[in-house]
C-alpha cells in the first residue's frame, strides 16, 4: 500500500499524463484536418515521418541537456517495434482510404480486445467480470456514436486488420519494452523515433502517391501551410511523448479504453466549431454510455482483482511497477 502522499504524487501525475495525450492528440486531429481540409496536404506517411523527425531533435536535446541517461535496447527489440509500428501507421492510413468511415471506426474498437487478448496470452492477465462488461459498454458506447454506414471490401478488411494488429502490438510492445528494460518513455523514444523518422521519409512519398496520385514535392508550399505543418511536428513530439508515458503507467489495454475520450471530444468540437450535423440524440446517447462505461472501466480495474497477473509469470527485471522509470 502506498503512503497517501506518494500515492496521491501517483494519482496527480497518472492524470496529467492523460490529460497530456489528450490535449495533444484531439489539438493534432484538429490540426491535421485543417492541414489537409484547407490546404490539400494529404501526404500522412510523409507527414507522420517528419512527426517523428521533430520528436528525434527533442530527445537529441535533453540528451545533451543530459535529462535523458544512456539505456540500451536490442537491436532486435528495436527493429521488432519499428516494424510494428511502421505497419500500424501504414496500415491506418490505408484501411481509412479504403473503408467506410464506419467499417474503419469498427476496425479502430476491434483494437481493445486485440490488446486484451495479447496481455491475456503473453502476460497471463485475467479480468474480472467487471472489468469485462465494463470494455463492453466503452465499445457498445464508441460504436453508437461513431458507427454509421458499414460496408467492407476484401482489400479494406486486410488493410484493417493489419492495421489492428500491428497498432495493438506496436502499443504491447510499449509497454513490454519498458518494463523489461527499465526504460523510461524518452528512452524508448530516443532508441525509435530516429528509425521511424527515416523509415517514413523514405516510404512516405511512394504510399503517399500510391494512395492520393498526388507528389509531396510537387505541393505548393506556402507560409500559411508551412505554420500548420510545423504546428502539427510540435503537437506531435507532445503525442509521441504522452503515449509512451500513458502506456508505460498503465498498460496498451487502459490507454485504448480511456483514449476513446478522445474520440468523444472530437465529436464535441466538431460540433462546437462546424454546427449541430455532427450531434445529434443517439450520438449524445452513445456519449453518455461509452463515459459510464469509461468510469467504471476505471475503477473495476483498479480495484485487486480487476486486472490479475500470475505472480510466477512476472518478468525477471529489476522495475517491476507500471511507472516506467518514470519519476512519481
Amino acid at each position: 500500500m502506498l503512503p497517501s502522499s506518494k500515492a496521491d504524487r501517483k494519482a496527480a501525475f497518472d492524470a496529467a499524463a492523460w490529460m497530456f495525450n489528450i490535449v495533444t492528440s484531439v489539438g493534432i486531429i484538429i490540426v491535421n484536418k485543417a492541414l489537409m481540409a484547407t490546404y490539400g496536404f494529404t501526404f500522412a506517411t510523409t507527414l507522420t515521418g517528419l512527426h517523428f523527425v521533430t520528436t528525434t531533435l527533442m530527445t537529441v536535446v535533453l540528451r545533451w541537456l543530459g535529462y535523458i541517461q544512456p539505456s540500451h535496447l536490442p537491436t532486435k527489440e528495436l527493429m521488432k517495434f519499428v516494424l510494428f509500428a511502421n505497419f500500424s501507421i501504414v496500415g491506418m492510413n490505408v484501411s481509412l482510404m479504403w473503408n467506410t468511415v464506419g467499417f474503419y471506426q469498427i476496425a479502430k474498437l476491434s483494437m481493445i480486445p486485440v490488446s486484451c487478448l495479447f496481455e491475456v496470452v503473453f502476460d497471463k492477465i485475467r479480468y474480472s467480470r467487471d472489468t469485462k462488461l465494463s470494455i463492453l459498454v466503452v465499445l457498445l458506447g464508441v460504436a453508437v456514436c461513431t458507427v454509421t454506414d458499414v460496408s467492407v471490401n476484401a482489400k479494406g478488411f486486410v488493410a484493417a486488420f493489419i492495421a489492428v494488429w500491428t497498432t495493438a502490438l506496436q502499443q504491447y510492445y510499449v509497454h513490454y519494452l519498458q518494463r523489461k528494460y527499465s526504460l523510461s518513455s524518452f528512452n524508448l523514444l530516443g532508441h525509435t523515433a530516429p528509425i521511424q523518422a527515416g523509415s517514413l521519409l523514405v516510404l512516405g512519398p511512394f504510399l503517399d502517391y500510391w494512395l492520393t496520385n498526388k507528389r509531396v514535392d510537387a505541393f505548393k508550399y506556402d507560409l500559411p501551410s508551412m505554420v500548420f505543418i510545423l504546428l502539427s511536428c510540435t503537437i506531435a513530439v507532445g503525442t509521441n511523448l504522452s503515449q509512451f508515458i500513458c502506456i508505460g503507467r498503465f498498460t496498451a489495454v487502459s490507454f485504448q479504453v480511456l483514449g476513446h475520450m478522445k474520440t468523444i471530444l472530437v465529436l464535441i468540437l466538431g460540433f462546437i466549431f462546424f454546427g449541430r450535423d455532427g450531434l445529434n440524440f443517439h450520438v449524445v446517447i452513445g456519449m453518455i454510455i461509452a463515459i459510464v462505461g469509461m468510469i467504471w472501466y476505471g475503477n473495476a480495474s483498479s480495484k485487486p482483482g480487476g486486472k490479475e497477473r500470475h505472480a510466477h509469470l512476472l518478468p525477471k527485471t529489476n522495475h517491476q511497477t507500471s511507472t516506467a522509470g518514470e519519476k512519481l
